[in-house]
């Protein structure tokens, strides 16, 4: 019963947030001078901070990082291609730390813990550890936190969030008070809590992890991420009738959502509803390529 992390996509709005090309370029061994290059060659496309400087996410990081590996093998055309790719398919904040990028040939190839896709093609089929990356991050995105805390910087929701995302793998506390200080900001932030509520439910205090997800839904209903995590909360404190009905709304509002289809499987098995839980199950099969 895997939970599931939600994560804001790209704004064009701008704000503070992010890393400025002289950490990027320290981070990458890189030039300033090619990182701009690459950024006016349309690799990847920066927000801007409160003085028009580029400021880069961390998936900008990664972007940069794969445009770096694969401009010495492909041409700029092929790069700036795999790259629009890849930025549409990569995840997001603490699951991207799972993802290893690399080249085989000339076909850019992405792999996560289960699988592997083409980000050209995105079917599931260059070399380096994101998870490496994120390690590197975490300094600056301390130093970003204390920053903000004494006063220095003003950071908004989603500045806070995004700090939260960046911090996950290394620093767990940390990034569940960044979290709980972007929902003071935006008490109805639904990616924050969604968040906030997966740390909490690992950490084992489901009650409150039911809470966050509860207002995720609250935030931005039929989410279907909420609504699968809010399922697991409920399956773990053991209202099964609960845990049905928000798994039953996660495949409604995205028909596709294969661990919903599993844990019902689970929960129909359980309850003597066989035929209930081999439909659940094939479904769940369907969806993950196991059978055709």
């Amino acid at each position: 019963m895997n939970l599931q992390l939600e994560v804001v996509s790209g704004t064009d709005r701008t704000f503070p947030s992010g890393y400025n090309a002289s950490q990027a370029a320290r981070l990458l061994d890189l030039p300033v001078s090619r990182i701009r290059e690459f950024v006016k060659a349309e690799f990847i496309h920066p927000r801007r901070g409160p003085r028009g400087e580029y400021r880069f996410s961390f998936q900008d990081l990664v972007l940069l990082r794969t445009a770096k590996e694969l401009s010495s093998e492909l041409s700029p055309r092929k790069v700036k291609r795999a790259l629009k790719k890849l930025q549409d398919q990569l995840p997001r904040g603490r699951d991207l730390s799972t993802v290893r990028i690399t080249a085989e040939a000339e076909t850019v190839v992405v792999r996560d813990e289960r699988s592997k896709w083409n980000p050209e093609s995105g079917q599931t089929l260059i070399d380096f550890e994101v998870a490496d990356l994120a390690a590197e991050v975490v300094p600056l995105a301390l130093e970003a936190v204390e920053a903000a805390r004494e006063g220095d910087e003003e950071l908004t929701s989603d500045d806070w969030y995004e700090l939260g995302c960046d911090l996950e793998t290394h620093e767990p506390e940390q990034a569940r008070d960044a979290y709980r200080r972007a929902l003071e900001f935006a008490p109805l932030h639904a990616d924050a809590h969604l968040n906030l509520g997966r740390i909490l439910h690992e950490a084992e205090d489901v009650e409150a992890a039911k809470d966050h997800y509860r207002l995720a839904l609250e935030g931005r209903p039929r989410d279907a991420t909420a609504a699968f995590n809010l399922g697991v909360a409920y399956q773990d404190l053991n209202r099964i009738p609960d845990a049905i009905r928000a798994y039953t709304n996660a495949i409604e509002w995205d028909s596709r959502y294969a661990d919903a289809h599993y844990n019902l499987s689970q929960i129909y098995e359980e309850t003597g509803r066989s035929q209930m839980a081999l439909r659940h199950l094939y479904r769940y099969r369907r969806l993950t390529g196991e059978i055709e």
